[in-house]
């Protein structure tokens, strides 16, 4: 079965870093924006990561829905920042 929710799919639901630096995009099912498949087993390869110099950890935090919405490794390095959660979803905003 695969989603038909056009936010979902294409919203961004957070950010994350691969281990040369670089960040990717991810909907809401973790995969790569666009994908609407979720049986479908999505490698790091499969991602699109962009090289935007470096990111402060400022700049990640401000982007973040709230404190709790960046996850780091051992050394303290921010690997994800979730920008919504269901409360400030974004599409449940929308007007018709």
């Amino acid at each position: 079965m695969a989603l038909n929710n056009f936010y979902r799919i294409n919203l961004p639901y957070g950010i994350k870093r691969n281990r040369n630096g670089h960040w990717a995009a991810f909907n809401r099912e973790y995969k790569p924006l666009g994908n609407n498949d979720p049986f479908e087993h999505i490698g790091q390869e499969e991602f699109i990561h962009i090289n935007y110099g470096k990111l402060s950890d400022r700049f990640s935090m401000d982007l973040a829905d709230d404190p709790t919405a960046i996850q780091m490794d051992e050394n303290n390095i921010i690997t994800k920042v979730f920008l919504y959660d269901d409360a400030t979803n974004p599409s449940n905003h929308l007007k018709n």
